[in-house]
């Protein structure tokens, strides 16, 4: 069962770019398993809160005009 994980800040996706990041990434590990895959394949989309990270030695806040809209 394949297994992809992804960590991203708070906000940085709207639940549509959620969905298609979704299909893409089984997609792509379809491409090398083959179909035999697309279903027990997982995909976790993990939301970091704002503070949660740090990026070159400073706490992460994502800036608001980078912000997803649902």
């Amino acid at each position: 069962m394949p297994f992809a994980n992804f960590k991203l800040p708070e906000a940085a996706l709207s639940k549509a770019q959620k969905e298609e990041l979704i299909h893409k990434t089984t997609d792509l590990l379809v491409g090398y398993f083959g179909e035999i895959v697309r279903p027990t394949t997982m995909v976790l989309i993990e939301d970091v809160p704002d503070g949660g990270y740090g990026r070159a030695d400073e706490v992460f806040v994502m800036p608001e005009e980078y912000r997803a809209t649902d």
